[in-house]
């Protein structure tokens, strides 16, 4: 096969710079266009020095004219844009989404989690929440690919396989997560000016963060049982990266080991999950620039109560890297090619 043509809309972003660099070193990709709106003119080499040996193309701003020239359209950004480029679709185009615009099943979800009306309903039904661990045989189906979010990414994980299984207590599930700025954009620094956000740790979306809804969505497709979890989301003072700590408990009768041997066997096939040992320690720097999510699972000083420990970089695993694996599936190639 030639190489696909591929447009990215959103390329100055954390995640649109992150997608570059990978596509750049992808056997199978052509970046023939990057867009955006207040960089039209600049070289890309200007938001990431990095960049600056690779030939490609100035940022130019994004017009539906484009789409004839391109096989697949990243796009990176703000949430609501990615649905009035569904509507411009050919039969010939893919578009595989990093925002939140069809993550979500229901129009009136989005709405309520994102307090904006869906400005592309008939395309939900084309689209598909591909989180590829979990669903790869559905991905090369869909025209529209959504990405997980990068928390989702990283709880879900480990999750579903136990819920599924009917292994843990679902209704009673706490979910601690810890991210790396990166994840709030670049809008960041303005949003945190004089708040010493390089130095301290806050928790935000207390109760209520959006991601809430791709959780509820997805754990509701494996089980018919009521389930109950709290997710607090946190901003660390560094970069990138997510460590996920997953507070479960289980019945007397079911031991760590069960845990850990269903976790296993469920991702020994999976090139991008790995279980560790059981009580091994899990660090952010373990899987910073890759595709990978670690998990472990680790005793406390209750029988039936457990932490598992999740970590991946929200900047790949949770967001360009993800969206690369869709790609790779989606279009025959090598899971892992461009992301090892």
């Amino acid at each position: 096969m030639l190489k696909l043509n591929v447009l990215i809309a959103g390329s100055t972003g954390y995640i649109g710079v992150q997608l570059i660099k990978l596509l750049s070193k992808h056997k199978k990709v052509f970046i023939k266009y990057l867009c955006g709106n207040t960089s039209v003119g600049k070289k890309i080499s200007y938001f990431d020095k990095s960049l600056k040996s690779k030939k490609l193309p100035n940022i130019i701003k994004f017009n539906k004219g484009l789409l004839k020239n391109v096989d697949l359209i990243f796009t990176a950004l703000p949430n609501g844009e990615a649905q009035t480029i569904s509507k411009y679709l050919l039969k010939k185009n893919v578009l595989i989404d990093l925002a939140a615009d069809f993550r979500l099943e229901k129009a009136k979800n989005y709405l309520k989690w994102y307090k904006q009306e869906h400005k592309a309903v008939a395309n939900i039904k084309n689209s598909i929440y591909a989180l590829p661990e979990l669903n790869l045989n559905k991905i090369k189906k869909f025209k529209i690919i959504s990405c997980p979010g990068c928390y989702p990414t990283s709880i879900l994980l480990p999750l579903i396989p136990l819920i599924k299984k009917k292994i843990i207590n679902q209704k009673n599930i706490t979910i601690d997560s810890k991210s790396g700025y990166s994840g709030a954009g670049r809008s960041v620094h303005k949003k945190y000016a004089g708040k010493n956000l390089y130095e301290s740790l806050s928790a935000y979306g207390v109760g209520f963060h959006r991601h809430n809804s791709e959780i509820e969505q997805e754990i509701s497709k494996v089980t018919k049982n009521e389930f109950n979890y709290i997710f607090t989301p946190h901003l660390t003072p560094m970069f990138r990266g997510i460590l996920t700590t997953i507070y479960v408990e289980t019945k007397k009768n079911i031991s760590i080991n069960k845990i850990h041997k269903h976790l296993s066997n469920f991702y020994k096939n999976k090139i991008f999950v790995k279980v560790l040992r059981q009580n091994s320690f899990v660090s952010t720097n373990d899987v910073i620039n890759t595709n990978n999510c670690y998990i472990s699972v680790c005793k406390t000083r209750y029988k039936n109560k457990y932490v598992i420990l999740s970590a991946i970089d929200n900047l790949i695993k949770g967001g360009s890297g993800q969206a690369i694996q869709n790609m790779n599936i989606k279009f025959n190639f090598k899971e892992s090619e461009g992301l090892k």
